[in-house]
């Protein structure tokens, strides 16, 4: 994840950064041991009573930091400043790969991994951040070591080889007695919290629908839930830190005692100086914190690294990878989709993701140019599914789509989608502009039946929540609009006027059919077959009907509709096919 930022096109940038954060640190090591060796000199000349001694070295110690304390401050801001871009990339590279080739809905669909959206907002700023953070204080400890150990090697060579024997021994305590139960717990801790926000976010959503059904002892009852798994993994993790902050305040408070041991003999024998000693001490203190600093930031590693397993999870899902084509292997054939004139359905078998149910078995049939096909048949048998794969979301199965370009299709669901933006952006979505001046718009809006909306909520620019402005009709009416604002070719309705009155569905209905459009329905309304030229009935167990809608009664026995589809030849099967109205 980490490496494309440092070698693609953001690499002169970053590099740069690096370095100068490197440079920054340097310095800045280099005035801690400046200051170190003051506060050894102001403590010898109190100790020798020598009042020029200690005095030059308040005002040398002054002059380090009047240098010391900005270069902390622009450290800082840099190296906030670096993740904060290196965030801004990264989460980038994630949404176009989240985005490309509908990755967002595959995932949705599949249940591979949870809360892809906690990951992108939350785990990759931690990844970010966390990085240079423990890049730059491994790079400082290096630096700190080396120039402190100089100056604790000169003053005392046992000093050096216990403070190894230390720092090496907590390392390894602190790694296996610590290091797996914390990044498991950590890592379902994030797990936890995304579910239990998820499920304060899905109330929130759903308001409406669980007021109606009074719902909210069951919502609690969801939620409490989802909160008790925060809660009790939370307590296992804090008991877990309990014993690990023991152990880490153990180690790092022995320190306060064990260099003033080792060199007491040598003070109190006046071998050495006592600002000597306290210099020792210092560096004893800046070393251990260099060699002891897995120890220091055991707590904080171990989410940093339970956040890159999610971050990882989701990065093989939707980045480009190297991984051959083969890790595909045992998964369902998939269907074909070839570019074509029309669109046209050759031996298609459909499955739902993650299935062996048939849906639809070897359907052929051939839509051309101004035909318009209604899907029909008991809730389940697959209607649905089969939009989806037409509109490319499901690919399990086999046969081929022929299909013109994909940007010659438009799809209406039964619940439209708006987003949060102006009734312009709502009226010409997913289109980010439009060739068409407010007065064509405004003409649109009449075409769909709703006149006085603009004027209502303010023009065309004002911002409202429309989901809960409109009625469903009113959405539905306004998706329409966008039919008309794009003019396509090929238009896919899922129940799309299942809140219209039937006056308004005539009517829209009609408007589509005298542009030519294409159309591919599916309702439970007898209304609406008067609209459409062809009846495609999934009778279940992958089985399938083909009838010209002219002579199709939705209410038929099976055996007479399957009688009165021997003469449908309107919608030609393909060549080499069998007889479009035969079961599937």
């Amino acid at each position: 994840m980490a490496k494309p930022y440092w070698l693609e096109d953001n690499r002169k940038q970053a590099w740069l950064l690096l370095v100068l954060l490197i440079a920054l640190m340097l310095v800045e090591t280099q005035l801690a041991v400046m200051l170190n060796t003051q506060a050894g000199e102001m403590t010898s000349a109190l100790a020798g009573k020598n009042g020029d001694r200690f005095w030059d070295s308040v005002r040398t110690c002054l002059v380090i930091l009047a240098f010391a304390i900005p270069i902390y401050a622009f450290y800082y801001y840099m190296r906030d400043l670096f993740a904060n871009q290196w965030r801004r990339w990264l989460t980038g590279r994630f949404l176009d790969g989240y985005l490309k080739r509908r990755k967002y809905y595959e995932l949705q669909a599949d249940g591979e991994i949870d809360n892809p959206d906690q990951r992108i907002s939350e785990d990759i700023n931690t990844f970010t951040g966390k990085s240079i953070h423990f890049l730059l204080i491994f790079l400082g400890s290096i630096m700190q070591l080396v120039a402190f150990s100089a100056v604790l090697w000169s003053i005392s060579h046992v000093l050096v080889g216990v403070l190894a024997v230390y720092a090496l021994v907590g390392t390894v305590v602190a790694l296996h007695v610590f290091g797996t139960p914390l990044i498991h717990l950590n890592f379902w801790q994030l797990r936890r919290e995304a579910d239990f926000r998820f499920s304060l976010m899905r109330l929130r959503e759903n308001a409406e629908c669980i007021a109606f059904y009074r719902g909210e002892a069951q919502e609690r009852a969801h939620i409490d839930s989802k909160f008790d798994k925060v809660i009790n993994n939370f307590a296992r993790l804090i008991r877990k830190q309990r014993s690990l902050n023991l152990f880490q305040r153990t180690f790092s408070q022995l320190t306060l005692v064990l260099p003033f041991v080792i060199l007491a003999e040598g003070v109190l024998s006046g071998r050495l100086e006592v600002g000597r000693a306290i210099q020792a001490a210092g560096a004893f203190t800046a070393v251990l914190a260099a060699v002891g600093i897995i120890v220091d930031n055991f707590e904080s590693l171990s989410r940093f690294v339970a956040g890159i397993g999610r971050l990882q999870a989701l990065s093989d899902l939707v980045l480009p990878n190297d991984r051959p084509a083969a890790a595909a292997a045992g998964e369902h054939p998939r269907i074909e989709k070839r570019d074509g004139e029309h669109l046209a359905l050759e031996a298609l078998t459909l499955y739902p993701p993650q299935s062996d149910r048939v849906l639809i078995k070897e359907l052929s049939l051939v839509l051309k140019p101004g035909d318009a096909l209604l899907i029909t048949g008991d809730s389940g048998c697959g209607k649905s599914s089969l939009l989806r794969a037409i509109a490319g979301l499901w690919h399990t199965g086999s046969g081929v789509i022929h299909h013109p370009p994909m940007e010659d299709f438009f799809f209406l669901p039964q619940q439209p989608y708006l987003q949060h933006g102006t009734l312009r952006s709502q009226l010409i979505y997913p289109s980010a502009e439009s060739s068409l001046d407010d007065e064509q718009l405004l003409e649109i809006l009449e075409q769909v039946h709703l006149p006085h909306l603009a004027e209502r909520v303010g023009g065309l620019d004002a911002v409202r929540d429309w989901e809960k402005l409109l009625s469903v009709g009113e959405q539905q009416r306004l998706a329409f609009g966008r039919v008309l604002v794009h003019g396509p070719g090929i238009v896919i309705l899922d129940e799309a006027t299942s809140a219209l009155d039937s006056a308004n569905e005539a009517s829209l209905y009609e408007r589509l059919r005298e542009g030519g459009t294409t159309l591919i329905s599916i309702a439970h309304r007898p209304a609406v077959l008067r609209h459409h030229t062809h009846v495609l009935r999934l009778t279940g167990q992958g089985g399938w009907e083909v009838h010209d809608a002219s002579g199709y009664e939705f209410d038929a026995p099976v055996a007479k509709a399957i009688s009165s589809a021997a003469s449908v030849a309107a919608v030609p099967p393909l060549k080499g096919t069998g007889s479009g109205a035969a079961a599937g």
